[in-house]
């Protein structure tokens, strides 16, 4: 792939490298952040007096104090059948309501370790300029959604998270399982070779799970100064999710404000940051009135002044 079509080349020159990678550093510090607490709190013990953060994504305690559970995993316990310990309750409870403030996918850009190798299968692929590959339809994940829940309700077991990527990969990470890296490893070659953004856009149903919470998640990008768009459509060759972005963009004539208000949205930030026009930014999903939406009511309100003067 040429400089001159590679996503956010403009906002490169325009606002410089780090302000044209701001979110994508963000992610990744994040992500490693998360990792790097898990490893090194036992061995900061002496010094904090408790773990800082002890478990791994499925359930942890911050500071032996605050629990945190996955509430994708607890919901999978329940239909089993299985008791859910009171601390598990309050910690997907609090999870819950951190995402349905963030964003529900944001756990699948700032939090899951997949995140990291699905981005850099994407890297080959537009490095080499690959094919798009087979595309299973985005509802996929859904069904198999459906059918983890349905599983482990009738037959009692959590079958899904002996299969878990997510899971495996992190609980590996964390307690060093060495067959970890077969399962990266075949996410990733799925991603480069069969289908672009499949594992993460079209079948992971942690991912739909969060989707779903992310529906009515208060923090949404907003394309709020979508007036200004030159049409480089960097902003969809970046998203990994690039269907949510068309009525945000687009939809100022048909009334449809500036929200990006789909759940598939990961609020990664990407399109923040390659857009060298600025028409993107974090806000508010109450805020949904664009600039140009603004300047055209303000418009036709100087208009009919002037006739009822």
């Amino acid at each position: 792939m040429s400089a001159k079509t590679y996503p956010g080349f403009d906002a490169v020159k325009a606002r410089g490298w780090l302000a044209a990678h701001k979110w994508l550093l963000v992610r990744r510090a994040v992500q490693l952040s998360i990792l790097a607490l898990f490893l090194a709190s036992p061995l900061l013990v002496p010094y904090t007096g408790a773990w800082i953060l002890k478990g791994n994504l499925t359930s942890s305690l911050i500071l032996g104090t605050v629990p945190l559970s996955d509430p994708f995993i607890v919901l999978q316990s329940l239909l089993a059948g299985h008791l859910a310990a009171g601390t598990a309750l309050i910690g997907a409870a609090i999870v819950l309501v951190f995402y349905a403030l963030v964003g529900g996918r944001a756990y699948c850009s700032f939090v899951c370790p997949m995140n990291i190798v699905t981005d850099a299968s994407l890297w080959l692929v537009r490095r080499f300029d690959l094919s798009k590959g087979w595309q299973p339809g985005r509802e996929t994940r859904l069904w198999i959604l459906a059918s983890v829940m349905v599983t482990a309700l009738i037959t009692g077991i959590m079958a899904w998270e002996l299969l878990n990527p997510v899971t495996i990969l992190h609980r590996g990470l964390v307690y060093g399982v060495g067959y970890v890296w077969t399962v990266a490893l075949a996410v990733f070659l799925y991603d480069l070779v069969v289908s672009r953004r499949g594992w993460c856009g079209h079948l992971c149903p942690m991912g739909a799970f969060y989707g779903l919470l992310g529906k009515v998640s208060l923090v949404r990008v907003s394309a709020a100064k979508r007036q200004a768009c030159n049409d480089c459509m960097d902003c969809y060759a970046i998203c990994p999710e690039p269907h949510v972005i068309t009525p945000a963009l687009r939809g100022a004539d048909g009334g449809v404000g500036p929200i990006i208000l789909s759940g598939d949205c990961t609020n990664c930030g990407r399109c923040i940051d390659v857009c060298s026009k600025d028409v993107f930014a974090f806000d508010v999903r109450f805020n949904n009135a664009s600039t140009d939406d603004k300047f055209n009511d303000k418009d036709k309100m100087i208009s009919t002044d002037r006739h009822a003067a």
